[in-house]
């Protein structure tokens, strides 16, 4: 068996059963023990054993992940990466390039750079996305490399407990040092990407603290706390200072051909040990020029 594929939790507790310890200490859904029951992949001090068996302090329980490769074809993409352990994996996306195969873009993607990397170091894997960036938005994205760390995850980020850091480069001057943007955000035209400010929408909460003032733009670094479509993009349009080069949401730039946005930091938790895990993602090679000159 492969460790990777490996989940290993070491019981601290008398009186529960294999099946409350799933669902109360590690949270699985009643419907992946109940898979992972069936599969015979549960396993209590190296024995197959059966959701109702009653456990102890100290004892070990392992549950073994399906080895599936992931639909997505493999294609050799170099994917820069910036974190890894057992159960997930963090890259650093470059701008220009999309998270995964759409009608438009179907192999050139992240996903597929991150299945080929798991195909080369004999992982069978699916690429479990834990979030996305638009195409001309670079850095933080993170893949979970079993479902129940891609539960974890996507619970963390539902729940707005991940600390999310972007920074971008605002048109304009952005007079305060320092303040929250707390408009909701709505997508008033199903058939339309772009979503606007309207109190029909959503809470949407952003910090922003201004990092650098330049020649008419200003460096903000933004702290999201909720996690919505085109959040930034649309509260900087909100207060008048759309991102440079969005061409969606503010205007076109000989400066940059693309929105400066960048997902420079994320801190987290282990889904399996609960250890506090910080990632970062330094600035482009576009943006930093900007900056710089």
């Amino acid at each position: 068996m492969n460790n990777d594929n490996i989940l290993k939790y070491t019981i601290q507790e008398n009186g529960k059963t294999v099946k409350g310890i799933l669902s109360e200490n590690l949270n699985f859904s009643r419907r992946l023990s109940k898979r992972l029951e069936l599969s015979d992949s549960i396993f209590l001090n190296g024995s197959i054993t059966k959701l109702n068996k009653k456990v102890a302090a100290g004892d070990i329980i392992k549950i073994q992940f399906d080895e599936d490769e992931d639909e997505y074809n493999a294609v050799n993409i170099p994917i820069v990466i910036v974190y890894e352990d057992t159960d997930l994996l963090v890259v650093n996306k470059p701008p220009y390039i999309v998270v995964h195969p759409t009608k438009s873009h179907q192999d050139n993607t992240i996903a597929n750079g991150v299945a080929y990397y798991f195909r080369e170091k004999g992982l069978q894997r699916k690429v479990r996305l834990v979030n996305r960036l638009d195409m001309n938005t670079s850095g933080i994205v993170i893949i979970a490399k079993n479902p129940y760390a891609h539960n974890e995850l996507a619970n963390q980020m539902k729940s707005n407990t991940v600390d999310k850091y972007y920074y971008a480069i605002a048109e304009g001057i952005i007079r305060e040092d320092e303040g929250t943007i707390n408009a909701p955000i709505a997508r008033l035209n199903p058939e339309d990407i772009t979503r606007v400010v309207d109190p029909s929408g959503k809470e949407c909460i952003t910090h922003f603290k201004v990092e650098k003032r330049l020649d008419n733009m200003t460096l903000v670094r933004l702290r999201l706390e909720t996690g919505r479509t085109h959040q930034i993009r649309v509260h900087l349009k909100h207060i008048g200072h759309p991102i440079l080069g969005d061409t969606l949401y503010g205007n076109e730039s000989n400066l940059i051909d693309r929105q400066a946005l960048h997902c420079h930091e994320m801190k987290f938790r282990q889904p399996l040990t609960g250890e506090e895990i910080t990632v970062t993602c330094p600035l482009p090679e576009d943006m930093s020029y900007l900056i710089k000159s």
